[in-house]
């Protein structure tokens, strides 16, 4: 890992777990002290990631190994890309901060997909840009479907109780496998917003160049 990667945070967890929310509240709180911070998300802005997006919101159709290749896809871009790309602004001295990265495609598609080729077609963005630190919220199923129901007015193919049981189990199963190579911590997002936030910082401090 060099040391840009050292100012590299990733947020986690399945759909309505909150870490929109909390990499938006540990965005403001860098700033506070002081520190600048890029905040950007996956699937991206990018033509790739609009194209994903547009899967997503059923305007395209496209099986398990399209989406789990066009997420390799624009997950390279998003690391290399040299106007608003991961490197480019941990080069500029930016704290990166993601909304999902590659643990999302061994959970999400990886669970659909065999899970041995979703990692070795996503080892080339690991090298070029691996976290310091993934923050996992981790809640109950039950709990993702009442808040995503609530907060949707179309719900988006991944987003049914059988594939959200499936994808926590990869994630689960994926923090597992990669605890020795892999800075992940679990926090309890049943807990308040104000909570875990404080978890998260605590989390955050112990990534020493920050």
């Amino acid at each position: 890992m060099n040391l840009a990667d050292k100012r590299f945070i990733v947020f986690e967890g399945i759909d309505g777990c909150g870490k929109s929310t909390q990499a938006k509240l540990l965005t403001e709180r860098l700033n506070l002290v002081g520190i600048p911070v890029h905040l950007t998300a996956e699937p991206s802005s990018r033509p790739i990631g609009k194209m994903i997006r547009d899967i997503f919101a059923h305007r395209m159709e496209a099986d398990e190994r399209t989406i789990a290749a066009l997420f390799v896809a624009d997950r390279l871009d998003h690391v290399i890309n040299h106007e608003e790309g991961i490197r480019t602004k941990l080069e500029q001295g930016f704290t990166v901060i993601c909304d999902r990265y590659y643990l999302s495609s061994y959970a999400y598609q990886g669970s659909l997909v065999p899970l041995d080729w979703v990692m070795k077609a996503n080892a080339l963005s690991v090298e070029l840009a691996k976290p310091a630190l993934h923050i996992f919220i981790d809640i109950p199923v039950e709990l993702s479907m009442e808040r995503i129901s609530k907060s949707r007015a179309q719900l988006e193919p991944y987003e049914t109780h059988e594939n959200l049981v499936r994808v926590r189990a990869a994630y689960l199963k994926v923090i597992e496998l990669l605890k020795n190579e892999d800075h992940i911590v679990t926090i309890d997002g049943t807990q308040s917003i104000d909570w875990i936030a404080e978890q998260i910082w605590k989390a955050v401090e112990e990534v020493s160049s920050l």
